[in-house]
């Protein structure tokens, strides 16, 4: 937080970082900058938010190391702001970059929300529709900026379902380069058809051509994703309808 805030600015930006603490589970450190002053609250408004979290517990299982978050200018509820609580009057842009560890993503991967993701996870293959049952899933760092999953799951065709063990390398999306298929290795079943690797191949490049994924009423698109030592680094860019601590819903477009 600045040391240049004037009063009405502090006391907003205190009220509004307890608000928020207490949405979360837990934190090692947070800080709420809004920029407005006391005739901007009373019409409305207000320059920007700015957030900067460090372990943010966000449910049971869901942790990020770091966040740093800013918004353009806004248009706020001005009774709700003068008690440290930002209603959002209209959707609001914003941009993050958010640092999360191999432990994050690993912890978060074991999370029943998670599982309920994987499961909705379909693929098309020549008219069959096949869907996962994750039994285990590991995200490791190989090195060159590359990602790799370790990944043991039930396979659920029409007509049966398989067990199916494999290790997926791949280059993640960048600003200059889509997400790349490295290597796909089977590890555990009766291997893996070529069939198969195409129509997952073809659901990744389907989400990556979306326009947007959505958690709850912010809609989002990751514009870059780093590797850096054992930390993944993404940046996104958001358009915010509302400030909500519920938990993330990716879907197809948006409603």
């Amino acid at each position: 937080m600045s040391d240049e805030q004037s009063l009405e600015e502090q006391l907003l930006s205190q009220e509004a970082k307890r608000r928020l603490s207490q949405k979360l589970d837990g934190s090692e450190k947070i800080d709420v900058d809004i920029q407005t002053d006391i005739l901007q609250i009373v019409q409305g408004q207000a320059d920007g938010v700015s957030l900067a979290g460090k372990g943010l517990v966000i449910q049971p299982n869901i942790r990020v190391q770091e966040i740093q978050l800013e918004t353009d200018s806004i248009a706020i509820n001005p009774l709700s702001a003068i008690f440290g609580q930002i209603e959002l009057n209209e959707p609001v842009n914003a941009i993050a970059r958010i640092v999360l560890t191999t432990a994050d993503i690993n912890r978060a991967l074991t999370s029943e929300y998670t599982r309920s993701l994987a499961q909705n996870f379909k693929l098309d293959m020549d008219g069959e529709i096949i869907s996962f049952d994750p039994q285990h899933i590991e995200l490791f760092l190989p090195g060159n900026g590359r990602i790799g999953l370790n990944a043991k799951l039930l396979i659920k065709f029409p007509t049966n379902t398989r067990l199916l063990g494999a290790t997926v390398i791949l280059h993640p999306r960048t600003n200059s380069q889509p997400i790349m298929l490295e290597s796909v290795t089977c590890t555990e079943g009766k291997g893996i058809s070529v069939e198969l690797i195409l129509a997952f191949i073809q659901k990744i490049q389907e989400l990556e051509n979306l326009p947007y994924f959505k958690w709850e009423d912010i809609a989002f698109r990751i514009i870059d994703m780093q590797v850096i030592d054992a930390s993944v680094i993404l940046l996104i860019e958001a358009n915010v309808k509302q400030i909500s601590e519920s938990q993330i819903e990716i879907i197809n477009n948006i409603k």
